[in-house]
């Protein structure tokens, strides 16, 4: 008999397949004792497990490219953080076994992360992974992981670790659905970015057995299990629907009257460029400039390489608008020689411009990097600052932009709420604002992005979410400037209508999903988004505001 569950969209698209369950995780290995002639055998059989694991997650990340291989080095890195493998280097000179000291070592770790504050508690599930990892190279047993299947399959998991995510295969992973997660958690990025159907936050996933087919919808975030012939006809055609409007698509994002809305990419690097070029994007609306630095925790990378780097995306989109965001480090990405190791709560400290501030010269490097790679280039380069909290870090972040020789136009991201509630004064300093939503959610709700059980906090649709966008997005067409939106808000067909009808003048989001958006824009003039904007915000939860968003466009 069918049924439905709902979870998360957060990745468009229809998937029907059986289930497919991911691999277990690794058991606990014995608590035994060695003899202390042992010890040091064990901790160099540990070392040379830490060191095989972060190289194999530096090669997935190298294989997968943009946003996987940032998440990748940075689990790597992970892996061989010195406290850590001090601390099993400790147990196993008491004692412990290889894997039991790594096992223990991790777990104590895992209590810090998960007691010091919803942002790092988001970060347990990779921590897991790398464990897991680590032991089943020392018990010489299979990595867990996705499942061997000659069949294509719908794979459901508690969580999606990047390392496994980064390499899903499409052509046998059809759709994937997990009990964790949220809209803006790894996973769900990196889906978007494979162009698979995925749903998250669907609680009791696990139960669903193996081999039952089900079908994923991907925008909707409903699962049907079982589900009848009729059923899935009705799905494959509309998604075969939805495909044929993206292949009539084309050309710069506007709406059906010819209001332009200007929709580019959010990329990683050089290695995301081809898809964005391929998938028609007018630019880039969020270059994240962290993946050279997650080179090599110790130190910034060279000028040198900085300008290599940036050169080559800037020169993949001549006449085009490229915006550059600074090195945005703390918080969930940690680098050694930034970052302070004994903040209490690192989403709320030292963390994006504040530690760009109190390293000039790293900023003052990268910013020369980038003035130097535009030379003799026809793009239209403009750079951001992260996490900027007021017109004094507005004016810092111009300031040092002006003493680099940065000929660009200078901007701030919109992720705290203050910034939202004094745009107006922060523009003063600036010359466009890029809202961030994905951190803005974060601050404006307590709620941490990577953790399930707040995701409906984590909803884009949130009508106070809502407010803070139309606030921002009113401050900079009253100072005649730009206010874009670059969070993974944009990637939601349904809600790009309802940001143009707020006031954003240019949408950023994954490559895979700029068609979608595209078709969806063109089908409604500015008028329908506007009316579609004030009747979301006139409502007080994330899903009545989608309801009333989809009834006025389609004339309900």
């Amino acid at each position: 008999m069918e049924t439905t569950l709902r979870g998360v969209g957060v990745s468009h698209g229809v998937a029907i397949g059986e289930v497919r369950h991911m691999g277990t995780a690794v058991l606990e290995p014995p608590a035994k004792q060695i003899p202390a002639e042992e010890a040091e055998r064990e901790q160099g059989r540990a070392r040379k497990a830490v060191e095989a694991v972060a190289a194999d997650l530096m090669a997935r990340g190298n294989l997968a490219g943009g946003e996987a291989q940032a998440v990748l080095e940075a689990q790597a890195m992970m892996a061989q953080d010195p406290e850590l493998m001090a601390d099993v280097e400790r147990r196993i000179a008491v004692g412990s076994t290889a894997e039991r000291g790594v096992y223990d070592a991790f777990a104590s770790y895992r209590e810090l992360l998960a007691g010091a504050g919803e942002y790092l508690a988001g970060r347990v599930a990779d921590l897991d992974d790398v464990r897991n990892r680590i032991v089943a190279r020392l018990l010489g047993v299979p990595m867990p992981g996705v499942p061997d299947s000659d069949e294509p399959y719908v794979l459901v998991a508690r969580d999606l670790a990047p390392a496994d995510t980064a390499l899903l295969d499409p052509t046998l992973v059809l759709g994937f659905v997990t009990e964790e997660g949220g809209p803006t958690s790894h996973s769900a990025i990196l889906a978007r970015a494979l162009g698979v159907p995925a749903v998250v936050a669907l609680p009791g996933a696990g139960e669903l057995a193996e081999g039952t087919m089900i079908a994923v919808d991907g925008s909707t975030g409903e699962i049907f299990v079982d589900p009848s012939d009729e059923k899935k006809a009705r799905l494959e055609a509309a998604a075969a629907e939805r495909k044929a409007a993206l292949a009539a698509s084309t050309g710069p994002g506007a709406t059906a009257d010819g209001h332009k809305v200007p929709l580019l990419a959010n990329i990683g690097g050089p290695a995301d460029v081809a898809a964005a070029v391929e998938a028609g994007a007018e630019g880039v609306g969020l270059f994240r400039t962290e993946f050279l630095f997650l080179d090599d925790s110790k130190q910034a990378p060279s000028e040198e390489k900085q300008v290599a780097a940036y050169r080559q995306v800037l020169e993949a989109f001549p006449e085009g608008r490229v915006v550059v965001r600074v090195l945005d480090a703390g918080a969930d990405k940690p680098l050694d020689f930034l970052t302070p190791a004994d903040e209490p709560n690192p989403a709320l400290g030292v963390r994006g411009l504040r530690t760009l501030l109190d390293h000039p010269e790293v900023l003052r490097t990268q910013l020369t990097a980038l003035a130097k790679a535009a030379e003799g280039l026809p793009v239209y380069l403009e750079v951001m600052a992260p996490m900027v909290a007021d017109r004094t870090d507005a004016r810092a972040f111009a300031d040092a932009c002006r003493a680099a020789g940065l000929r660009a136009k200078f901007g701030a991201m919109v992720e705290i709420p203050s910034a939202a509630l004094r745009a107006r004064s922060i523009l003063q300093e600036v010359e466009f604002l890029s809202l961030g939503t994905n951190d803005l959610a974060q601050y404006t709700f307590a709620a941490d992005r990577q953790v399930g059980a707040v995701s409906r906090l984590q909803d884009p649709w949130q009508p106070a979410l809502l407010d803070l966008v139309e606030l921002s997005a009113e401050a900079a067409k009253a100072e005649g400037k730009s206010c874009g939106v670059c969070g993974e808000a944009a990637s939601d067909p349904l809600l790009a209508c309802v940001l143009t009808g707020l006031g954003v003048t240019s949408l950023s989001m994954g490559a895979a999903s700029i068609p979608y958006v595209r078709a969806t824009l063109a089908k409604y003039t500015l008028a329908q988004c506007e009316r579609a904007a004030a009747a979301a915000r006139a409502t007080d939860s994330a899903e009545d505001a989608r309801s009333a968003a989809q009834a006025v466009l389609s004339g309900e």
